[in-house]
């Protein structure tokens, strides 16, 4: 299983969050989904202690953690965490969007997967 993260704008223009997990089947002695079409990938990296203000989505994307432990608030005060192996799809583009902090003493490293 690997965890799932969606922050999404509602129906009512704020950023939200579902969490659920990503379906893998069965292939060889592996579990696998199936393929996903991206757009372009990029790996970035932020120090420990990093944080970044009030800011949407630029665009529909996955983002792995590859690195550091994370706390996300959306503007209505709802909070999770991300870890390393978890996947975040960042969908809020619009309404206010969220922030982020570093909570431990290692960078967040990540890989961008921009989706069409």
């Amino acid at each position: 299983m690997i965890r799932l993260v969606r922050l999404f704008a509602g129906p009512d223009g704020r950023s939200h969050v579902e969490e659920s997990a990503l379906r893998l089947d069965a292939l060889g002695p592996d579990a696998a989904t199936g393929w996903l079409t991206t757009t372009a990938a990029r790996f970035q990296q932020s120090p420990p202690g990093s944080e970044l203000s009030w800011h949407d989505a630029p665009r529909r994307q996955y983002v792995v953690t590859l690195t550091g432990t994370l706390e996300f608030t959306t503007r209505d005060g709802e909070t999770f965490r991300l870890a390393p192996g978890d996947v975040l799809l960042a969908e809020d583009t619009t309404g206010g969007g969220h922030r982020w902090r570093l909570l431990d003493d290692q960078p967040w490293t990540r890989v961008y997967l921009q989706l069409p």
